[in-house]
C-alpha cells in the first residue's frame, strides 16, 4: 500500500475514533464520560444517582446514537463513491439522483400505512418493516435510474441527472399524499424526520444499521478493482475479465441497502456522499481500493461531527441534521460545478 494512502486511512482511524469518543461525551446532560469508565474500570459502586445517570445517559441514549451515525455515515459516503465510479460521474449521489427520495417515499409510506394497509406487514416485520420499506424504494428508484441513464453499454450522465431530479420529484411527490393522508402524531413524527437526526436513535436502531451497513462494508474489496477498470468503460472492463452486470446488481444492491437503512432512521441527509468522495479524491486519489474504505471512515466522522454541532449550537435544543450537512454541501456542490468539472462531463 502506498504510503500517502497509508497515513491517510490511520488518519481517518484515529479521527474517527477520537470524534466518536468526544461524542459520547458530549450533550445537553452532565453525564461524565470520564467518571463513567473510571468508575466501571475501578468497580466502584454503580448505583448512586450520579453513577446511573452516567450509565443511562452513556450506554442507553449516546453509544447507539454515535454507532447509528457512524454507520449511516458511512453507508451514505460509500454509496456516493460507489454510484459515482459506477455511472463514472462525480455528480452521483443518492441524494441528488432521487435515491434517498425513493427511499423516503418508502420510509414514509410505511409510517402513514403501517396501522392500515400495511398493518399486517407490521405487526410481521415490527421494528423492520420502516427499513426495509426505505430499501425497496431506494432500490427501485435506483435500478429506474440505471434503466433509463444506460445505453448500449454506456451510460449518459445528462440522462442520468435529469432523470434521477424526475424520479426523485415524483418520489417527493408520492411522499407529500403520504403527508396530507397522515393523522396528527405522524405527521409531527414525519416532519421532524425529514430533516435529519439521530435523536431516535435506539439499540434497535442502532444494530439494524449495523447489521445492514457493516457486512456491506467488508464486500467493499471486492468491488474495488471493478470500480477501477470501470472508469476505462464497461467495455474494457469486460475485456479485463470484470463481472461487469454482476458488479452492477451487487452496486445497485448495496446503495440501495446502505441508503434505505440510513433513511429509515435518520431521515434524508443530503450531500453527505458528494463531499466525502472528493475530499478524498483529492487528499489520497481515486483508486477505490482506498477510496471506498476512506469514504466509510470519514462518511461516519462527518455525520458524527454534524451530529455534535447540531447538539451544541442551540443547546439545550437540537439543530436538524439535514440542515448542516445542507449548508456544508450546497456550496461544494456549487463549487464543483464552477471549477468546470461538470461541464467536461456533460
Amino acid at each position: 500500500m502506498p504510503l500517502r494512502q497509508r497515513l491517510g486511512l490511520a488518519a481517518l482511524v484515529a479521527l474517527a475514533l477520537a470524534v466518536t469518543v468526544f461524542s459520547i461525551g458530549v450533550g445537553a446532560s452532565s453525564a461524565s464520560l470520564p467518571r463513567f469508565l473510571y468508575d466501571w474500570l475501578s468497580g466502584a459502586p454503580q448505583d448512586g444517582v450520579e453513577a446511573l445517570r452516567d450509565r443511562i445517559v452513556i450506554l442507553d441514549i449516546r453509544l447507539p446514537r454515535a454507532i447509528l451515525g457512524l454507520m449511516a455515515g458511512a453507508g451514505l459516503a460509500v454509496s456516493g463513491a460507489i454510484m459515482q465510479g459506477l455511472f463514472r460521474n462525480p455528480l452521483a449521489d443518492p441524494g441528488v439522483v432521487g435515491v434517498s427520495a425513493g427511499a423516503s417515499l418508502g420510509a414514509v409510506g410505511s409510517i402513514v400505512l403501517g396501522a392500515s394497509a400495511l398493518a399486517p406487514l407490521a405487526s410481521l416485520l415490527g421494528p423492520f418493516l420502516i427499513p426495509i420499506a426505505a430499501f425497496v424504494g431506494g432500490l427501485t428508484v435506483t435500478m429506474l435510474l440505471y434503466a433509463i441513464a444506460s445505453r448500449d453499454g454506456e451510460t449518459q450522465v445528462a440522462t442520468l441527472l435529469i432523470a434521477g431530479i424526475a424520479i426523485g420529484a415524483l418520489a417527493m411527490a408520492g411522499t407529500g399524499l403520504l403527508v396530507y393522508m397522515a393523522e396528527d402524531q405522524q405527521l409531527r413524527d414525519i416532519s421532524f424526520w425529514s430533516l435529519g437526526s439521530l435523536a431516535g436513535a435506539t439499540w434497535d436502531k442502532a444494530l439494524i444499521a449495523l447489521g445492514v451497513v457493516g457486512p456491506s462494508l467488508i464486500t467493499l474489496p471486492f468491488l474495488a478493482r471493478g470500480l477501477n477498470a470501470f472508469t476505462l468503460g464497461e467495455a474494457a472492463a469486460m475485456h479485463m475479465g470484470v463481472p461487469v452486470e454482476t458488479l452492477k446488481k451487487a452496486c445497485i444492491f448495496l446503495v440501495a441497502a446502505m441508503t434505505g437503512v440510513a433513511v429509515a432512521f435518520c431521515g434524508v441527509i443530503g450531500f453527505v456522499g458528494i463531499i466525502v468522495p472528493h475530499i478524498l479524491r483529492l487528499a489520497i486519489g481515486p483508486d477505490h481500493r482506498f477510496l471506498l474504505p476512506a469514504s466509510a471512515l470519514l462518511g461516519g466522522t462527518l455525520l458524527i461531527g454534524a451530529d455534535i454541532a447540531a447538539r451544541i449550537v442551540v443547546a439545550p435544543a437540537e439543530l436538524p441534521i439535514g440542515i448542516l450537512t445542507a449548508l456544508m454541501g450546497a456550496p461544494f456542490f456549487l463549487w464543483i460545478l464552477f471549477r468546470g468539472r461538470a461541464s467536461r462531463i456533460l
